[in-house]
């Protein structure tokens, strides 16, 4: 969207942002809210591939957002799924897979967060 000082202009963006965030807080269950420890020092998010051997997180969510929770500071990132797996596809060409989440058992790829904000 191009900028504009327009008063109607920047009335139909904000409404355009009320209407996004209804259909958000109306999704019935189709966000996965995740919370992740460590993100505030590391600056990556966890995004769990694997646990135990069998394709879990990402790979079999069915949620349309995920909500990511970085829980030292309070502060949350609301993604579209279909986004986060190709920031997913993107980093794990990159690192590989990463041990993390109970005891070492998952599987996942390294985001960094503020690829959340700007990426591809």
């Amino acid at each position: 969207m191009k900028y504009s000082s327009s008063f109607t202009y920047d009335l139909r963006v904000g409404e355009q942002a009320e209407d996004w965030a209804k259909e958000l807080l109306d999704v019935n269950g189709k966000i996965e809210v995740k919370t992740d420890s460590m993100a505030h020092s590391t600056g990556n998010a966890f995004i769990e591939v694997y646990s135990r051997g069998k394709l879990s997180g990402i790979s079999t969510t069915t949620a349309d957002y995920w909500l990511y929770r970085i829980e030292a500071n309070g502060t949350a990132v609301l993604i579209k799924t279909e986004r986060l797996k190709a920031l997913v596809r993107k980093y794990y060409a990159i690192n590989g897979f990463k041990e993390g989440g109970d005891e070492n058992t998952s599987k996942g790829v390294l985001v960094p967060i503020i690829e959340f904000l700007y990426g591809d």
